[in-house]
């Protein structure tokens, strides 16, 4: 059985157990989380699933980004090419045995570390189970969703600490080749590839390649997240300005042909 309330309190639990809590990022990621599971229960739930589907869903949402609290504190920011947060959150979970704060029943176990564990990567790996694989769609979605206002939201130095400080970083960036030929292909970016300042901001807007359902992007589309975000900056430099513009038709378009419109 999954008992909600009790992943709910034994979050609250893990995250109280951190000296860290007035860290840049740490709120953030905490208020994350719960945007999160209400994303995993709202995408579940259009999807008409099982109410035991849509209560894993959130379940696996509250789990999800365990690792970044634990990245945070040992590098003082996020740290993606460093450290996988997902792997090690699910080493805290499964192989610390933490899982058991969480829910009791054993019987899920598989899901919930195939979701962790591929909730962060480039692509999903293969070889998962009908199940494992939903669920692992489900919390990429709910996440991305998620970014997308997280960063629409709040401030730059919150968003990045430890490597962007100031908006001008990224008002006066170039992007690089290889970042900009993954969105010219319909692609998400490789955290490898990421070089100058709004790389970062452009692999987050390519997250829309790697969207799993209708249901998704409609609350994308809803919230005007893609016009919203490539309007943040004011970008110094014309060569980039004309490629952002490229980025925003290509990802709108994007979107459109997936709603079905």
């Amino acid at each position: 059985m999954i008992d909600l309330q009790k992943a709910q309190v034994a979050f609250k639990e893990f995250i109280e157990g951190f000296n860290n809590q007035d860290d840049l990022g740490f709120n953030l990621k905490v208020v994350h989380t719960m945007y999160v599971v209400k994303n995993a229960k709202y995408i579940s739930e259009q999807m008409n699933l099982s109410k035991e589907d849509i209560d894993l869903a959130q379940l696996i949402a509250y789990l999800h980004d365990i690792g970044r609290f634990v990245e945070l504190k040992t590098f003082k920011g996020f740290e993606s090419v460093k450290n996988d947060h997902a792997l090690c959150g699910s080493k805290i979970l499964f192989e610390d045995n933490h899982i058991r704060d969480f829910i009791l029943d054993d019987s899920y176990d598989s899901i919930i570390k195939k979701a962790i564990e591929n909730h962060n990567k480039l692509k999903i790996e293969p070889g998962l189970t009908e199940r494992e694989l939903l669920h692992a769609k489900i919390i990429r979605d709910a996440d991305k969703l998620d970014n997308f206002r997280v960063n629409r939201d709040e401030r730059i130095e919150e968003l990045s600490p430890g490597k962007i400080s100031k908006i001008d970083e990224l008002n006066n960036s170039l992007i690089s080749d290889k970042v900009y030929e993954s969105v010219l292909k319909n692609e998400c970016v490789d955290v490898h590839d990421r070089v100058y300042p709004l790389d970062y901001w452009i692999c987050l807007l390519a997250y829309v390649f790697d969207i799993n359902f209708k249901e998704t992007f409609e609350v994308i589309k809803e919230n005007n997240y893609i016009n919203v975000l490539v309007d943040k900056f004011n970008y110094s430099n014309e060569e980039t300005l004309e490629k952002m513009e490229n980025i925003r038709n290509i990802i709108n378009d994007y979107i459109e042909i997936k709603i079905g419109r």
